[in-house]
């Protein structure tokens, strides 16, 4: 079981390394630790379950997050019919991207940040990622809109870089008219 004390937080120097390409098969223990990220996810998101367990609200989590540099992720994506879509991500690349860029109407959030960021963190409409499951197996996916922005967010971990680096400092709203707001 995950506890918001397990999720590092941004000033831990672990965060910006790049992770390291996933061999298989998985170990029990990478097994296993994907189980526990979904789960916590997913409990993140019922406020009766994240209010007594006093979790913050979460969609994507990274493994070096928890501290282990390798290039995986679980996405837990709320429906409206309040079930789960889960996607546990492996060793991903992005195929392809829109031109049509987009954020985050409220902005940005993050496990690792505790704190509030404001500013306009540009990304893609619409991404289709070539990845493994958690078998090996190679796959795609195509994503839109907030799944999207989950999959870059949670893709940008791995490769060190934290939501807010894509804000500019001195102007955090620099170029909103030419993006779409969702």
């Amino acid at each position: 079981m995950i506890k918001t004390s397990d999720i590092l937080d941004e000033k831990e120097k672990i965060l910006r390394k790049k992770s390291e390409t996933v061999t298989f098969p998985l170990s029990k223990k990478d097994k296993k630790l994907i189980e526990d990220m979904l789960t916590h996810l997913i409990n993140s998101q019922i406020p009766e379950i994240s209010e007594k367990e006093c979790l913050r609200p979460g969609m994507g989590l990274s493994a070096v997050q928890l501290g282990v540099l390798k290039r995986y992720f679980v996405i837990a994506h709320e429906q409206d019919d309040h079930t789960f879509n889960k996607y546990i991500i492996i060793n991903p690349k992005i195929k392809t991207f829109s031109e049509e860029l987009i954020y985050v109407e409220d902005g940005e959030g993050c496990l690792s940040v505790n704190r509030e960021v404001g500013g306009i963190v540009p990304r893609h409409a619409r991404i289709t990622i070539e990845y493994e499951d958690i078998d090996g197996n190679n796959k795609e996916i195509r994503a839109r809109e907030e799944l999207a922005v989950a999959f870059q967010h949670e893709i940008d971990h791995l490769n060190g870089i934290l939501f807010f680096d894509h804000i500019d400092p001195k102007n955090p709203y620099k170029d909103e008219e030419k993006m779409r707001m969702i």
